[in-house]
């Protein structure tokens, strides 16, 4: 008898290399072109380049003189900067040892204790509380007040009296040089 289980012709070693060089040629194509395809929907899903601007702020606080305070933009929200007198400082440590609704001590709600930031929203139902210009309402504490609700901050954004539940946030910020503050 015969054997009839196999009619192919056998292939050469030749054969064998061409059929794995077409095959891996076809599937790395194929992936590129796929990429190819795809890159438009990934690119759509990075942040633009107005969000990627605004992750971060640059503040110049070589004009903020002792006592004052500035309100800049980062992120759409209010951040008041205050350049804090010593009078302000001693009151904020001395506060420390109070009895605070959302104990947090001076030291750590600041890197350098001339300098408050904290984002200016009312932590109770986000309003702009006053008190970053002269002549406005800055609460019994003298940091800021909340009309809307009558909340008071102290000279550090601790929530002292009102019902906003936590302290004024601190935002992520760094002091790049004496003169200038990366908020982001």
């Amino acid at each position: 008898m015969a054997d009839t289980a196999s009619t192919a012709p056998e292939m050469s070693g030749d054969d064998g290399n061409r059929r794995d060089f077409l095959l891996n040629a076809t599937i790395g194509v194929s992936a590129v072109g796929t990429l190819a395809a795809i890159w438009p929907f990934i690119d759509f899903l990075s942040p633009s380049a107005d969000v990627l601007a605004l992750a971060t702020t640059e503040v110049d606080i070589s004009g903020v003189d002792l006592g004052m305070a500035i309100t800049i933009q980062w992120q759409g929200k209010p951040v008041f900067v205050r350049h804090r007198t010593a009078e302000e400082i001693e009151t904020a440590v001395a506060d420390d040892a109070a009895e605070l609704r959302d104990p947090q001590a001076d030291a750590d709600r600041v890197q350098n204790p001339d300098w408050l930031i904290v984002i200016g929203i009312c932590t109770h139902l986000g309003c702009i509380p006053q008190g970053q210009k002269p002549g406005e309402p800055r609460g019994e504490w003298g940091g800021w007040f909340c009309p809307c609700h009558g909340s008071h901050y102290d000279t550090s954004g601790r929530i002292r009296k009102g019902p906003a539940p936590l302290n004024l946030a601190v935002p992520p910020y760094e002091f790049l040089s004496d003169d200038t503050v990366k908020i982001g």
